[in-house]
């Protein structure tokens, strides 16, 4: 599906976007905090993550790329709805994370996977989405609540990288009125 901008494609995620999405990946695995990977990836450590998001259903991959010919189809950036937790309670609940190409921060790429994303799920059987954002990271939090994510805790200090603590602000959408009554 062709976005409203008309040099950018929104699709879903291939093994042969894999290489890309790696190597974006590892930018921020080697330059930020904003994942709490340590190690860089090789495109084969990365192929289960990648398999782990089909086309259709709860987990996805959507990647936005630059369609333009002079571009050669340049991976933009990248969004995911992944399990929550492993246990099988939690399986309406996603957790979601966009990465984007340094160069492709502040183009509105982010809000335009989120909302390609958000309208992937809206078909599915999930009811919360999840996103933990470490800190400080003014933009995350600003896309996050401008899809109405809302900040329902933060844990001190949980992370350790580049020889210091980090915290990580939770926040949560939710995505489809309650089915199951709540037990009091």
């Amino acid at each position: 599906m062709l976005s409203e901008y008309a040099d950018t494609q929104v699709r879903a995620g291939t093994e042969g976007d894999l290489e890309a999405l790696t190597e974006l990946y590892n930018h921020y695995v080697r330059e930020t905090t904003i994942t709490f990977d340590t190690e860089p990836f090789t495109p084969e450590r990365r192929l289960p993550w990648l398999r782990s998001h089909p086309e259709d259903g709860p987990h996805r991959l959507l990647v936005a790329h630059d369609v333009r010919k002079e571009a050669k189809s340049r991976i933009l950036g990248y969004a995911t709805s992944s399990p929550f937790r492993p246990k099988a309670a939690y399986s309406t609940s996603v957790e979601v994370s966009v990465y984007l190409s340094p160069d492709a921060a502040g183009r509105g790429i982010g809000t335009l996977l989120y909302e390609r994303l958000f309208e992937a799920l809206a078909g599915e059987d999930v009811h919360r989405a999840y996103a933990g954002i470490a800190l400080p990271n003014e933009p995350s939090i600003r896309l996050h609540t401008r899809f109405g994510f809302r900040h329902i805790g933060t844990y001190g200090e949980v992370g350790r990288k580049f020889g210091r603590y980090w915290d990580v602000a939770w926040y949560e959408k939710a995505l489809h009125e309650e089915r199951v009554p709540r037990q009091e």
